[in-house]
């Protein structure tokens, strides 16, 4: 783990410190980071993102009263850096899980562990069955609402370009092999692209090479497009199930927490 990394996850941890980021905070399964951090392209200064799961008391989930499952704090400021914190109550984390939420996926498989309150193991061994060929949806969209952003900006960034291949290259390898990376300097020892170090590097050094010229920024999309077509075609061959594999032993997971989490 890089320094950058080891100091992301020491201030998501102050973070977590009652009346850090809230008056109030939830009693977390796990947290861990996504974004830059675990995309392998963070920035000294880049904002830490926290994204966890929490679950909520028994009596407050089984009466009429709608209750909030999502819990958020951003632009809070911890030891210096900006941290945003995102966490959704177990039930519906696990039904973003099922219907193929992607970066669900990503947040439970992140080598970037904040807190695991013993369970994260677990866990991440049903997430393994919940996955399908249908995770290409989650991809593409992913994809394309990146895509209209970066066109939209008239000197489009070198980060913004990473964001895009990124999550294609992820796509693609989870299509193809049915293992979560996310890390796009690991996933380019696969894909071998000679253009993304640099454009990692241009991203990190945070000077005005950050910005890309017309004409590599053409070609970048290109790429990009190549690859984003092999979505659809990776999927119809992916050797993950159509369907979820183990939705008996998640609902069995989330009753067994519901009630050890209300002990506690």
């Amino acid at each position: 783990m890089n320094e950058i990394n080891a100091k992301a996850i020491e201030c998501g941890r102050n973070a977590l410190v009652p009346g850090r980021i809230a008056e109030t905070l939830p009693k977390y399964l796990f947290v861990t980071i996504s974004g830059a951090h675990l995309y392998g392209f963070p920035s000294k200064d880049s904002d830490i993102d926290l994204r966890g799961c929490h679950v909520l008391p028994i009596n407050d989930v089984i009466g009429l009263k709608d209750v909030e499952e999502t819990f958020q704090s951003t632009s809070a400021i911890v030891d210096g850096m900006e941290v945003d914190c995102v966490s959704h109550d177990l039930r519906k984390y696990l039904k973003i899980l099922i219907k193929n939420g992607g970066y669900v996926l990503e947040q439970i498989l992140s080598p970037l562990v904040v807190y695991d309150c013993g369970h994260l193991t677990e866990l991440r061994e049903l997430t393994h069955g919940a996955i399908t060929k249908h995770v290409v949806h989650h991809y593409k969209g992913f994809f394309h609402g990146q895509e209209k952003l970066v066109m939209k900006d008239p000197l489009p960034t070198a980060k913004a370009v990473l964001y895009l291949f990124r999550v294609v290259m992820t796509g693609l390898h989870l299509l193809r092999t049915k293992n979560v990376e996310t890390n796009i300097l690991k996933l380019n020892e696969i894909f071998e692209l000679p253009f993304i170090p640099e454009l990692v590097a241009r991203k990190v050094s945070g000077t005005e090479k950050g910005r890309l010229e017309a004409h590599e920024f053409a070609n970048l999309m290109d790429e990009a497009k190549r690859l984003e077509a092999q979505l659809d075609p990776a999927s119809e061959v992916s050797p993950l199930p159509d369907v979820v594999t183990n939705y008996a032993a998640l609902d069995d997971f989330l009753k067994r927490m519901r009630v050890e989490f209300s002990k506690a």
